[in-house]
């Protein structure tokens, strides 16, 4: 199991006693709003720290890891993914420059546009993109950090119902060959049923919970 989560309680919206989530596959989150998907993918990097409970990741307490070095493990994607003026390639870049990474060439670069279906020269304003191409811009530019986790929340919103799919399906072949983990919220019905391979389904905690 890459996260095991014991006693978790975060404030009144999580109270998980035990859950543990495997490695090398995709696990979909799953609930009612207000039930705290987005809540426990910040918890598993840092992003923020529960109330009480521990984490851990393979094995090891996430409060011992350095926030930023465990970021770079563990990656999230936002539902609402940043997108800096410049060009294509400068957006793809930035993640690999403030990571302290190596850019990439071009070539790579033009790899995880491919994989992601963004039919778009690297030249080209990123201003200008739609709010699908910006998700599909997101998730090229995570490809190329190659974190051991991928945490995506809501990666296909603005998306329809046949690009998602298309467009997971060769980014979720592209992490498993990469030996990527991914943990994923997502209210869509098919793409759960074509990806999930584990469903963890939150509720709302209640106040006797705490």
């Amino acid at each position: 199991m890459i996260f095991r989560l014991e006693n978790i309680k975060y404030k009144g919206i999580l109270n998980i006693d035990d859950l543990q989530i495997p490695a090398y596959m995709v696990t979909c989150l799953t609930g009612e709003s207000g039930a705290g998907k987005t809540s426990l993918l910040r918890l598993l990097n840092r992003m923020d720290d529960p109330d009480s409970g521990s984490i851990y990741y393979q094995d090891q307490l996430l409060d011992e890891f350095n926030p930023i070095e465990l970021r770079r493990k563990v990656t999230m994607l936002s539902q609402a993914p940043f997108t800096l003026p410049g060009t294509i390639e400068e957006n793809l870049q930035i993640g690999l420059e403030l990571t302290e990474r190596e850019k990439k060439d071009k070539e790579e670069l033009d790899k995880a546009l491919e994989t992601v279906q963004l039919q778009k020269s690297l030249d080209e304003s990123a201003e200008n993109l739609s709010g699908g191409e910006k998700q599909r811009l997101a998730l090229a530019r995570l490809l190329l950090l190659n974190p051991e986790v991928y945490l995506l929340d809501e990666p296909t919103s603005a998306l329809d119902e046949e690009a998602e799919l298309t467009v997971m399906g060769r980014f979720l072949e592209e992490v498993k060959r990469e030996k990527g983990t991914v943990i994923m919220i997502t209210h869509s019905k098919q793409l759960a049923d074509m990806c999930a391979e584990q469903r963890i389904v939150l509720k709302k905690a209640k106040e006797s919970d705490y």
